[in-house]
């Protein structure tokens, strides 16, 4: 079913922002909808605002489109307004290029980034007319696939999803596409389609395996149900950076990054205990720095944006940061272009850096200490001190900016009132220092997340601390904060229990994420819909107790419901990492001295070929 023109405009005169649905915009790719071999469609679980900043959905939107007999389009989470527009006119939810209903497409993917998401992606499905559960389609419904970072567990979403894509998906989506044609052709649908997908390293089949429950709730095993179906399921990982959209969509309305964006590295080499991402994206790999000029230069031309942002976990650790941003600068000197790093490390922060930014526009800079007192950061492995946030926030400040943004995190293992107090101290100590560069026209903002322990991190076997602790603790730090100067914020405490039931959950939360969406559960990562009290009804009508998933410490003997999802990193690092952050001892960056952590061993195949494709022995940034 196509969406007419006449029933998208009455659809589009009930809505706030139609912008969000109309399609049509600079840089879509149409293709012959007949003469396609694969129908997909990019799913976002979020509003297009949201979603058309994902610069991995763009990867691989280009990508898919650069097949010759595949076809990729998007579809991103309707507002309220929308959703009901649709309800209301009996229609289906459809892409943004062609306007076809989503069932009509032959796989959906969905890009799982965030766990107050989740409920998104259900009724996405139930706008779609497909049903939710896996196990209640049939050959007339799309393969329903997810992948990204919340794929790393994704036993809590097993009930709705046919196939998780577990790690980088650049060559993996094109095998499983190309595998789903292949099969369509040969007439497989359902669980037979399904079967012909089971031998792709990467791929995680939730049909397909078993898991049984000791009597103390704990996970006692999870089993194949079939003989051919891997365990554990190993992440695939691209070894070079190599695609880069250079024709990327552009937005015909404000998005929350509206900026051209190029990947500069993938993966991160300092270790931070907290961190998943630091770990799920080993190796690191760099985009070579002519690579990256050439990137821009394209992105540029054929978007019309003025600002590009050089997209890493850590992008200051690129060992080519500083000729990528003279050449960026020089060649574009006269048309007003200006470079954003979003995520830099405070000790790789130079003077001479800050120069070579405030030749463009100015902006504000973000840093990230953590935690307020030496003890904790080193407790983390942030690896930095306070004279280096002191050094790049003088840097910051000397060089032109008013505005500095640091986050912090409070709940962390070994956590202590006393290092809530020296947030305090450290934060207004930057704005002294701001004042007596800048005058009184400086700005320093303090966000303040309490700490979720995720899975695959040395601190999965962490307990979320108890509410009452939280709250003791945000009250203290709002009293010890400087009154006038400094802008506080903090998390929500039910937002961040919400994320950790889902995230350190098993697939016994499917029903609770089912029952929690049946009550009315809506984009629970904007405040003004999040109904925690929903959710703890879920728990109550299901017969879950989510402080069993939360506030309980695990040990190493038990079997982590996310244990059969291959990180590439081994289980002896993270909980050798975990016991090192408990008496404070810190671990040097990967560059400098290799830890075993496992990725080396586990992808020595895809390290030759990134040897070779480099012409180097460190393609990846290891010693």
């Amino acid at each position: 079913m196509v969406i007419s023109e006449s029933s998208l405009r009455e659809l589009l005169s009930q809505v706030q922002k139609p912008g969000r649905y109309a399609g049509g915009e600079w840089g879509a790719t149409r293709k012959d909808w007949d003469n396609s071999a694969i129908k997909f469609v990019l799913a976002y679980p979020d509003l297009y605002e949201i979603g058309m900043s994902n610069l991995g959905l763009s990867i691989l939107y280009e990508i898919v489109n650069k097949q010759p007999h595949m076809l990729a389009e998007r579809a991103y989470a309707p507002w309220q307004d929308m959703a009901l527009a649709l309800e209301q006119a009996t229609l289906p939810l459809f892409s943004l290029e062609s306007r076809h209903a989503l069932i009509d497409f032959d796989v959906i993917g969905f890009s799982l980034q965030h766990e107050l998401n989740y409920t998104n992606l259900l009724s996405m499905l139930q706008l779609s007319q497909i049903p939710l559960l896996a196990s209640e389609r049939d050959a007339r419904h799309p393969l329903v696939i997810a992948g990204g970072s919340g794929c790393y567990n994704p036993e809590p979403m097993a009930d709705f999803i046919d196939a998780f894509v577990i790690g980088d998906g650049e060559e993996v989506l094109i095998e499983l596409l190309n595998a789903t044609a292949e099969g369509r052709r040969c007439g497989l649908r359902g669980a037979q389609l399904l079967g012909k997908l089971v031998g792709i390293p990467g791929i995680y089949i939730p049909a397909l395996y078993q898991p049984t429950y000791f009597s103390t709730g704990a996970l006692s095993e999870f089993v194949p149900v079939s003989s051919n179906a891997p365990l554990p399921i190993r992440k695939r990982i691209v070894p070079m950076l190599e695609a880069a959209p250079t024709h990327p969509v552009v937005a015909t309305m404000d998005i929350v990054h509206d900026r051209a964006a190029v990947e500069i590295m993938r993966g991160c080499s300092r270790g931070c205990r907290f961190c998943q991402a630091g770990i799920i994206y080993r190796p690191i790999r760099e985009r070579p720095v002519e690579q990256v000029i050439k990137v821009v230069d394209q992105l540029l031309e054929n978007t019309g944006h003025q600002e590009v942002a050089l997209v890493s976990l850590s992008s200051s650790d690129h060992s080519g940061i500083q000729p990528i941003i003279d050449a960026v600068l020089v060649r574009h000197a006269d048309e007003g272009v200006s470079l954003s790093l979003p995520s830099l490390r405070i000790d790789s922060f130079s003077i001479e850096l800050a120069e070579k930014l405030h030749t463009g526009r100015k902006t504000g800079f973000t840093f990230a200490p953590e935690a307020g007192s030496q003890r904790l950061r080193d407790v983390i492995n942030k690896g930095v001190t306070e004279d280096d946030l002191l050094r790049a926030a003088e840097a910051v400040f000397r060089h032109g900016w008013q505005r500095v943004k640091l986050y912090f995190m409070i709940g962390l293992p070994t956590e202590t009132d006393e290092d809530i107090v020296e947030i305090a101290r450290l934060a207004a100590s930057i704005l002294e220092l701001g004042r007596k560069i800048r005058g009184r026209m400086v700005e320093v903002s303090v966000t303040v997340s309490t700490f979720v322990p995720k899975p695959h991190t040395p601190f999965q076997w962490a307990p979320l601390l108890d509410q009452a602790i939280i709250n003791h603790r945000q009250e203290l730090l709002r009293s010890r904060m400087p009154k006038r100067g400094i802008k506080l914020s903090w998390s929500d405490w039910d937002a961040t229990w919400l994320e950790a039931l889902i995230s350190r959950g098993d697939r016994r939360l499917g029903p609770v994420i089912l029952r929690a969406w049946q009550l009315g559960t809506r984009f629970d990562a904007w405040q003004e819909c999040f109904k925690p009290e929903l959710w703890r009804q879920a728990l109550s009508d299901t017969g879950i107790n989510g402080d069993w998933y939360t506030t309980r410490s695990r040990d190493q003997e038990e079997i982590l419901p996310w244990a059969h999802i291959d990180a590439g990193v081994s289980e002896k690092f993270l909980w050798r990492e975990y016991e090192r952050a408990l008496i404070g001892a810190l671990s040097p960056d990967c560059r400098e001295e290799c830890h075993n952590c496992g990725i080396l061993k586990n992808y020595t195949e895809e390290l030759d070929v990134a040897r070779e494709l480099a012409g180097s022995t460190r393609p990846w940034g290891c010693p």
